[in-house]
């Protein structure tokens, strides 16, 4: 079994990548941005910091976390 690798150190190395931003989000630049690579990981990252590192995510293990949150599983943790 082959490791994934984790994250990236600058998402400028991520070329042609197409990052995308919650439309619950505001201008003032305060959330994260998610993009699909060609691997099939998902590619996050600090829209205030778009040159930055970026966490990478098996697609299975994201869409866990997004239904984690929808069905505020997190409440209480602090």
């Amino acid at each position: 079994m082959s490791v994934l690798p984790r994250y990236v150190s600058s998402s400028s190395t991520l070329c042609a990548t197409r990052w995308r931003r919650s439309s619950h989000s505001t201008a003032a630049n305060n959330c994260v941005e998610t993009a699909q690579l060609s691997s099939g990981l998902l590619a996050v990252r600090d829209s205030k910091n778009p040159q930055g590192p970026a966490l990478l995510f098996a697609s299975a293990a994201w869409s866990a976390f997004v239904r984690a949150l929808r069905a505020d599983e997190f409440a209480g943790l602090h």
